[in-house]
């Protein structure tokens, strides 16, 4: 089985809400995962900032089921908002859905995505064993 390991350079680095890196040993295999965007179940998009994270992550997690990993094999999410005035619901989200998990994390403000409704993006790379 692989093994995840924080990576941190500094003392402070233990108490931040993500790690600052990830190292991956053992033999692998790697899931670079697209942009996933607030679509739900039924092809809405929910109208709402947390609504549209919600279903980002469920998103997530069902490509992750699909190659047989879950949330804790992340080890890198870059996240896109569109808006800075999300960032603080952002962050709790982001927290109770990965559940203590803590990858390595990018956080990015975008002008806009690729449609207009969209508020929120988020892709990711995991590891798992072979």
């Amino acid at each position: 089985m692989p093994a995840l390991s924080p990576v941190l350079a500094t003392p402070a680095d233990a108490n931040l809400p993500y790690s600052p890196a990830v190292l991956a040993s053992g033999p692998v295999r790697t899931l670079y995962i697209s942009g996933q965007v607030g679509i739900d179940a039924s092809g809405q998009v929910p109208g709402d900032f947390e609504g549209q994270v919600r279903a980002a992550f469920a998103n997530l997690e069902a490509v992750l089921a699909a190659a047989g990993m879950g949330l804790g094999d992340l080890a890198k999410v870059t996240a896109f908002l569109t808006d800075p005035a999300d960032y603080a619901g952002y962050g709790a989200l982001r927290t109770a859905l990965l559940k203590g998990h803590k990858p390595a994390s990018t956080l990015v403000i975008a002008a806009a995505l690729a449609r207009p409704e969209w508020r929120f993006e988020i892709e990711a790379v995991a590891v798992a064993a072979a």
